[in-house]
């Protein structure tokens, strides 16, 4: 696992509080919101927070953050592609 998937997936575990998940129960390509790790719209705000607390970065627009926030594989690119420019 790269150092930002480890990182964005203990992340999400403390700062949405998500009880009895380990970083490696957490699939790169599992949705994010609904079937997958089940979270709902208020966690995409905590999802924004997160990703300018932990890499520094701010979504520019709702669409952007709807494809980043797609799995842990799309936000990882996403992260890895902001941080290359």
């Amino acid at each position: 696992m790269n150092d930002i998937k480890e990182t964005l997936k203990k992340a999400l575990i403390k700062e949405l509080k998500l009880e009895d998940v380990n970083p490696q129960d957490i699939e790169d390509d599992a949705p994010l919101f609904g079937e997958g790790l089940g979270l709902d719209s208020l966690d995409a705000i905590e999802l924004v927070v997160l990703v300018q607390r932990h890499f520094g970065l701010s979504m520019q627009d709702q669409e952007e953050a709807r494809l980043a926030f797609a799995s842990v594989n799309a936000l990882s690119a996403y992260i890895e592609a902001r941080l290359a420019c």
